[in-house]
């Protein structure tokens, strides 16, 4: 649509690649473009080498999985913590929803990803086997599956239980206050804290 439009190719190739990020349509990625030629050299030098900073030097813990600066992220390094409760979540994102409420002081445990055969997404292709070790360890005695209430996060969290159902821990998961087929990402931060706080036993959808 733009292409025709811009007298510059050097524009157009800005406004190309900025909307290849999700969300972002062709008039916002030319608004963007626009702003950034309006800003001193060395604000739009800080922008991208932020950008190129954090794409090769951001770790993931080695412990759960999220990202940090080190190897170890802030939140299993903190001895504030609840060491004996980690929460199992889909994606980064979902840690972030989760912290942003306030209302969890455990660990987290991030799959990346859920089961989806559709998608081709096996349970080989998540940190299952990393999550099965952290409770041999012994240590964790609650594992909290925080997982999107579509049928995909159901089914996987129905492989966990399976797989963790041997172990001699307690398996709790959100409140239905959260409903079926919602993605944590998109629940609002009162509902999804009070879903944490009333957390309870998780029983698969077969029984």
């Amino acid at each position: 649509m733009y292409r025709s439009n811009l007298t510059s190719t050097l524009l157009q190739d800005a406004v190309d690649e900025l909307s290849s990020l999700p969300g972002i349509g062709k008039k916002s990625a030319l608004r963007f473009a626009l702003h950034l030629m309006r800003q001193p050299g060395e604000n739009v030098e800080r922008f991208s080498k932020s950008i190129l900073r954090m794409r090769s030097e951001i770790k993931y813990c080695k412990e759960c999985n999220m990202i940090s600066d080190s190897d170890i992220c802030p939140v299993c390094s903190s001895p504030s913590r609840e060491r004996t409760l980690v929460c199992v979540v889909e994606s980064i994102r979902d840690v972030i929803s989760i912290e942003n409420t306030g209302q969890y002081n455990g660990l987290y445990h991030v799959l990346g990803g859920i089961i989806s055969p559709m998608d081709g997404t096996g349970p080989s292709d998540l940190s299952i086997d990393h999550l099965i070790s952290r409770v041999s360890a012994g240590v964790v005695n609650e594992v909290f599956l925080a997982l999107s209430t579509t049928m995909e996060g159901e089914t996987t969290a129905y492989y966990l239980f399976k797989k963790l159902n041997n172990f001699d821990i307690k398996i709790s998961t959100i409140a239905r206050g959260v409903g079926f087929g919602d993605d944590l990402e998109y629940t609002d931060e009162v509902t999804l804290g009070r879903s944490i706080q009333n957390r309870q036993p998780f029983v698969p959808l077969s029984k």
